[in-house]
């Protein structure tokens, strides 16, 4: 939380525990690029959760984790692309050495196992939100 507080504060130039869009202009500008007024509004519009105009800091927490959300669903797809077979043993190895480039030391036979508890339709195939849920479950995944 506090590196989200020393982050909102930078936005909130005035110190009034609100972002309007003009701060968030200004913020956007020196340090990524140029953002009108209207584009401005438009964001604080659509991040702003009580309709006052204004982004609180719990709307750039909800807003920050919601991305970190959709970036982690994002990589996992790109993994489960990588290691999706319809080989049983193939789709194995394949899976291992995913887990092993993440830190995780798995034998095939290990892997197999995961995808035998997590392939929820017996398909030898795990769906992506099969293959989330098996992630989650992992220490790997913390990591």
């Amino acid at each position: 939380m506090e590196k989200y507080a020393r982050v909102f504060n930078r936005f909130d130039s005035n110190g009034d525990g609100k972002v309007c869009p003009a701060e968030l202009q200004r913020c956007v500008a020196a340090t990524v690029g140029d953002m009108t007024e209207e584009e401005a509004a438009a964001a604080v519009a659509l991040m702003d959760s009580d309709g006052d105009g204004l982004l609180s800091m719990e709307d750039l927490v909800r807003v920050v984790e919601d991305a970190a959300e959709e970036e982690k669903a994002s990589d996992l797809r790109g993994c489960l692309r990588c290691t999706r077979w319809k080989e049983r043993l193939h789709y194995a190895v394949s899976l291992r050495r995913m887990l092993s480039r993440l830190g995780e030391r798995r034998s095939v036979d290990q892997c197999g196992d995961m995808i035998a508890t997590y392939d929820l339709n017996a398909d030898g195939v795990l769906t992506f939100d099969e293959f989330k849920v098996m992630m989650a479950s992992s220490p790997s995944a913390a990591a």
